[in-house]
């Protein structure tokens, strides 16, 4: 039996949804949490998936730990809280190439790529559509210098760390980019603003309008009949 769970990476807790499965079969439920727990320690932070192999004659398990989403690599590895809602104006963060390469060594096991170059293009991809620069350009640019062998050194020694100067200088870059991030929401929500102010007065005026008597209108209680004197 293969029971497949979403957990907390190193963080597994007695939930009734897994011990309704695993109590009837007589599975040592604190054993399943230590072992799970140890499979995916190095995964805190993110939301791992896990196969539990289950023996339901001897009462035996083993423990998978499959790859975070490599979304949750990169929200671990750049600890911005989501991607971007709108990859082509909003940008989350600003990676070296190195970083990316660190991702995809953790992903290139459980993905489909033979190569690990290809590895390196798939993480991008993602970086793409979730709104991360890298090296100061947009994922899908870089996915073509990757292509065209501007990082094959990087690549082909699988390199994991940037230099402080390069990191400084992406990050300044970043500083850049979130300064006119900023500029532009705060010019759409005055924009914004504005056009609700002029949508209220405009209703404000039309009420007024329509409580007013038409121009030469005679006013109801004079427009009512004399009572008839006596």
């Amino acid at each position: 039996m293969i029971l497949k769970l979403l957990i907390d990476g190193g963080k597994m807790t007695p939930g009734p949804a897994v011990a309704q499965q695993l109590g009837p079969m007589g599975i040592n439920m604190g054993k399943v949490i230590a072992d799970v727990n140890t499979a995916t320690a190095d995964f805190k932070g993110m939301k791992v998936p896990v196969e539990l192999d289950i023996n339901e004659e001897t009462k035996e398990f083993t423990v998978k730990a499959l790859s975070p989403p490599t979304s949750e690599l990169l929200k671990k590895e750049f600890g911005y809280a989501k991607g971007s809602d709108d990859k082509k104006k909003d940008k989350v963060a600003n990676a070296a190439i190195e970083a990316i390469i660190k991702v995809a060594k953790i992903k290139h096991p459980y993905m489909l790529e033979k190569e690990f170059k290809s590895a390196v293009k798939s993480i991008l991809g993602t970086c793409t559509s979730i709104g991360i620069l890298v090296e100061n350009k947009e994922a899908n640019e870089t996915i073509e210098d990757v292509a065209s062998g501007k990082y094959d050194k990087e690549i082909n020694e699988k390199s994991t760390e940037a230099s402080p100067e390069k990191i400084k200088e992406l990050s300044d870059h970043f500083d850049t980019v979130k300064s006119a991030q900023e500029a532009v929401h705060k010019q759409e929500e005055a924009d914004a603003a504005e056009a609700e102010k002029a949508k209220e007065e405009e209703a404000a005026k039309a009420g007024t309008e329509e409580a007013a008597p038409a121009e030469g209108a005679v006013p109801a209680e004079e427009a009512a009949p004399a009572e008839d004197k006596k």
